[in-house]
């Protein structure tokens, strides 16, 4: 089933009909046995066939954070962008590393959600969305639903030199999520499909695809790595890396529409705007 917040509140999506929660959302993604009490409390009302209140970025109070070099072609992407800075081999190293790159992304108040406008810096001339499988983590560290985000990155920033990391993925409209989170008391297949699709002026300009399975390390790893010695009062959402990278002469632009799709979860669209 499938969790959303919008401007009405809480809805859980199951079998095509709408279930509005009268539930805080923070509380909600807390509560022990989460699919199972989602699953009563659909049992006990009426569902809706349609969604008619606008969708919001589904978080409460929770910090986002970011995985990298956890695909093989982030790993060479990322050598290729610093090598002029002396980190051709920086990112090999953390890529066959124990210890996984995990960095903070975005506080919840800057999270776009589906339809709302993601940004390029003004001073980046090399801007690439980044197709990502979103977990959804709970207070306790277990993972209780995935979604799908945009790791909107200045890839000129970071290969001047990766200690520019953070503003090269840390500013107002970097990050986007949604439409909704799936949760499920089994973990996402590794054969789930992560598809990416940038239009401008109507035309496809860039597409990619590749599955949650060619990941070199598990959610379960990364997560672990994540709460060792940091706590999630509320939990938090931690993305996963990407394993599609747009060409190098490719560059976002205002305007462009891009649509992030994961068929289990939905599509995440936005399009680039100015602010």
């Amino acid at each position: 089933m499938k969790l959303y917040r919008t401007t009405g509140g809480t809805v859980v999506e199951e079998n095509g009909a709408f279930h509005h929660l009268a539930a805080d959302w923070d509380a909600l993604i807390n509560r022990d046995g989460l699919a199972a009490y989602l699953r009563h409390a659909v049992g006990r009302s009426a569902g809706e066939p349609t969604l008619d209140d606008r969708i919001l970025a589904p978080i409460g109070t929770q910090e986002v954070w970011a995985a990298g070099v956890t695909y093989y072609r982030s790993r060479s992407a990322r050598i290729d962008e610093s090598k002029d800075a002396g980190g051709g081999t920086f990112y090999d190293h953390v890529y066959d590393a124990d210890r996984p790159e995990l960095f903070f992304k975005s506080a919840a108040w800057r999270v776009r959600g589906p339809g709302e406008s993601v940004r390029v810096r003004r001073d980046a001339r090399w801007t690439v969305p980044e197709p990502e499988i979103a977990l959804y983590v709970n207070a306790r560290g277990a993972i209780i639903g995935y979604s799908i985000g945009n790791d909107v990155s200045s890839r000129d920033i970071e290969g001047e030199n990766p200690l520019y990391l953070p503003q090269a993925k840390i500013y107002d409209g970097a990050c986007a999520l949604g439409p909704a989170v799936l949760v499920s008391d089994t973990p996402l297949s590794p054969e789930t499909a992560i598809e990416i699709r940038v239009t401008r002026g109507g035309a496809t300009v860039v597409e990619g695809h590749t599955t949650f399975s060619q990941m070199r390390r598990g959610p379960g790893e990364l997560i672990e790595f994540l709460y060792r010695e940091t706590r999630f009062p509320t939990g938090c959402v931690l993305l996963t890396g990407t394993g599609i990278v747009p060409p190098d002469d490719f560059t976002l632009q205002i305007g462009d529409e891009v649509a992030i799709t994961v068929p289990p979860i939905g599509t995440l669209t936005n399009v680039v705007g100015a602010t």
